[in-house]
C-alpha cells in the first residue's frame, strides 16, 4: 500500500499552486471546478510519490491554531529534495524570498538532514535528503 495522495484546504489557490511549482517543482493538473458545490481544487504531482491536492471552498473556515506550534493531528508532510547541499540552498531560498524557516536545516537524530519552513498558509513541510 502506499498514500496516494494527501489533502489541504486553502483560501488561495493560485498562490499555493504558484509555491509549490516554483519552490518543489509540482506539476498541476488542470483546475476542477465544482460549481454547485462552489469547491475548486488541484492536484499537485511531484517526480515520485504521492500526490498534493489543494483545495479551496468559500465556506471553510480558517484554522485558528498558531501553526508554528505543535498540535495534535497531521502536522506536516516531507519533500526529499535529494542532497543537504539541496536542502541548505532550497532553504536558503525560501528565507531570502520572505518564507518563514521554523527549523534551521540539521542532521536529526534518526538519521536526515533536514529543515523545516511553513508554505504561505502556514503548513509545515520538511525539506529532507
Amino acid at each position: 500500500m502506499r498514500i496516494e495522495h494527501i489533502a489541504i484546504w486553502t483560501d488561495n489557490l493560485e498562490r499555493l499552486k504558484e509555491f509549490y511549482s516554483t519552490y518543489f517543482n509540482a506539476t498541476a493538473g488542470d483546475k476542477y471546478i465544482n460549481e454547485s458545490k462552489n469547491f475548486e481544487s488541484y492536484f499537485l504531482s511531484f517526480d515520485q510519490g504521492c500526490r498534493l491536492e489543494i483545495m479551496h471552498k468559500p465556506s471553510i473556515p480558517k484554522n485558528l491554531n498558531n501553526t508554528a506550534d505543535q498540535c495534535l493531528g497531521l502536522i506536516h508532510f516531507a519533500i526529499s529534495v535529494g542532497s543537504k547541499n539541496k536542502v541548505l540552498a532550497l532553504t536558503e531560498r525560501l528565507e531570502e524570498d520572505g518564507y518563514e524557516v521554523i527549523g534551521e536545516p540539521r542532521m536529526t537524530g534518526d538519521g536526515y538532514f533536514e529543515s523545516v519552513i511553513l508554505d504561505p498558509d502556514g503548513n509545515r513541510i520538511e525539506i529532507t535528503t
